[in-house]
């Protein structure tokens, strides 16, 4: 009780300061404090707040627990110009720590946003020993002027080799065999009928899930599964020593678990992603070309999708579970999700690999004649190149037994090279308004790109993905116009029932735009699959290069 009552002291008044040269924070969260300390209340151990050092908190040495692998400490550069620093970690004894790492490089500049880094201190297991630690942190400034802060910190190594195990020697004699025998066969019906209700209550569950499913039509393609809108903090997270911590998002289902594993494996500290600029803003999504340091400390250019603070649980929540679409898939042709950075109340940011790639939608809007004269000129030939090369992500795609249920160009990407990839369809609704309709489901849903029976009855299968893949094959021919721009989205089923479909853009070859009408037959067997689709176009690209 001293001990709480003496860091509460020091946590809250600082008694004993000294001025810092520049304003910057360097202090440990509360969360931190709690997890190191077990005090009860929210308390932060500043060791600068603001231009102020404190030489008490400096002056008392931190004990971490044997468990403990890393510490955590926050920090901010709040001056306004650069800040250099270097950080070196010390140890008393390194047979029991023999090795240290920083999870930020060890020379470099203080952030301006608030950022947290890691020290990693293990022990070894080889040798019992209290370790002291000492990080030393020097601020340097502009004209030679330099602040050394030494934080103190202890740490009881134990001997992994000593067995701490407890024994019990020498058992009192109290049954004879006749007793043993009786308490035997006991605990064997009592096995017995434990077992017997749990493989009641098994098969009672497994009937009530197959009784739900066969209410419902069965779908024709496994597809990814969705975390469920619920309140902030809802699930623990997962072990701070890892920093790899668990969203606080709750979810559906077993599959859905899967996902958050998935989300937790990606996942990566705040302070390794830089935002940069920003590409592409919505009212509440936002996509910043950054860069994202990764585990070999090399640099990576990115691009971040997020959200704004004001975004909703259900926008959050929309926002990972599309972003995690293309989780783990390796084609060349698929923009696959890099990393995640998910921390508590910040919103989570989704990092893609960036290859001087730009929107689809918004390079073939760019390809039209504007005042500024032609961005890109399109051919035929290059035309087909594009769309061969979403077949193969598609065919890819399909392999793997997944659905995308939003192919369009504005779900792809392409370089300057005419490289095309598709992406998953995270922020797509606030990024394109214009693109999706609620037709007074409360879902906005890409109608004009819809299949028939995806817009009448929710039915997704191959062949609705086939569907839009001849709207994109429409967009690609006429530099990103808008299809079915004079139908009122409410109509759209009962014009496309009526049999009416796009008309063949100008310039389009016959051979491409017959492509696009098979794509859009009324019924779902009658239209081509995406190897057919292949087949086709190869055949077509083939005839189009002996004319070049």
């Amino acid at each position: 009780m001293k001990l709480a009552n003496y860091l509460i002291i020091n946590l809250y008044l600082i008694l004993y300061v000294n001025t810092c040269s520049a304003y910057l924070n360097l202090y440990l969260s509360s969360q931190e404090v709690q997890r190191l300390l077990g005090l009860g209340i929210p308390a932060e151990l500043y060791y600068i707040r603001d231009d102020l050092i404190s030489q008490h908190a400096l002056n008392f040495s931190l004990l971490i627990p044997p468990t403990v692998n890393d510490l955590y400490f926050t920090w901010q550069n709040i001056e306004g110009q650069q800040i250099a620093y270097s950080i070196k970690v010390k140890t008393s004894n390194t047979e029991a720590i023999p090795k240290t790492r920083l999870s930020i490089p060890s020379v470099g500049h203080v952030p301006s946003s608030s950022q947290t880094f890691a020290v990693n201190v293990p022990c070894s297991g080889a040798v019992e020993a209290e370790v002291h630690i000492s990080i030393i942190v020097d601020i340097i400034f502009a004209k030679d002027k330099t602040d050394n802060l030494k934080i103190l910190s202890k740490k009881p190594c134990l001997n992994a080799n000593v067995d701490r195990s407890v024994t019990v020697n020498n058992l009192p004699q109290f049954a004879n065999s006749s007793s043993i025998f009786y308490i035997a066969v006991c605990s064997a019906v009592l096995l017995i009928c434990v077992l017997a209700i749990l493989i009641t209550l098994y098969y009672v569950k497994n009937k009530k899930i197959r009784t739900t499913e066969s209410g419902g039509s069965a779908p024709t393609t496994t597809t990814t599964t969705f975390l469920a809108a619920l309140p902030r903090n809802s699930v623990n997270a997962s072990s701070y020593g890892s920093f790899r911590r668990m969203p606080s998002y709750s979810l559906l289902d077993d599959r859905s678990r899967d996902l958050q594993e998935r989300i937790t494996e990606l996942t990566i500290q705040r302070c390794r992603v830089r935002q940069t600029s920003i590409v592409l803003e919505g009212t509440f999504g936002r996509v910043y070309q950054g860069s994202y340091t990764n585990e070999e400390g090399i640099e990576e250019t990115v691009i971040i999708k997020t959200v704004a603070e004001h975004a909703s649980q259900v926008q959050i929540s929309l926002l990972l579970q599309e972003g995690m679409a293309m989780y783990s898939l390796n084609h060349k042709n698929i923009l696959s999700i890099l990393r995640v950075s998910i921390e508590d109340h910040t919103t989570p940011l989704l990092l893609y690999p960036y290859n001087d790639n730009t929107n689809l939608k918004i390079f073939l809007q760019k390809c039209k004649v504007s005042s500024e004269g032609v961005h890109h000129t399109l051919t035929t030939q290059e035309v087909v190149h594009m769309a061969l090369q979403i077949i193969k992500a598609m065919q890819y795609l399909h392999k793997k037994h997944l659905l995308h249920k939003d192919l369009a160009a504005r779900n792809c990407v392409v370089d300057d090279n005419l490289t095309v990839q598709i992406a998953d369809n995270a922020l797509s609704r606030d990024l394109f308004p214009s693109d999706y309709h609620c037709l007074g489901d409360n879902e906005n849903r890409p109608v004009k790109w819809l299949a028939l029976e995806s817009l009448l009855h929710k039915t997704f299968t191959c062949a609705s993905d086939v569907w839009s893949f001849g709207v994109l094959l429409w967009e690609l021919t006429t530099l990103a116009q808008q299809p079915y721009i004079e139908i009122d989205p409410f109509e759209m089923g009962a014009y496309l029932k009526d049999g009416y479909r796009l008309a063949q853009p100008i310039n389009c070859p016959d051979e491409l735009f017959a492509v696009m009408a098979y794509c859009w037959a009324m019924s779902s067997e009658e239209r081509p699959t995406f190897n057919q689709l292949h087949v086709c176009l190869e055949e077509f690209y083939t005839q189009l290069t002996k004319y070049v």
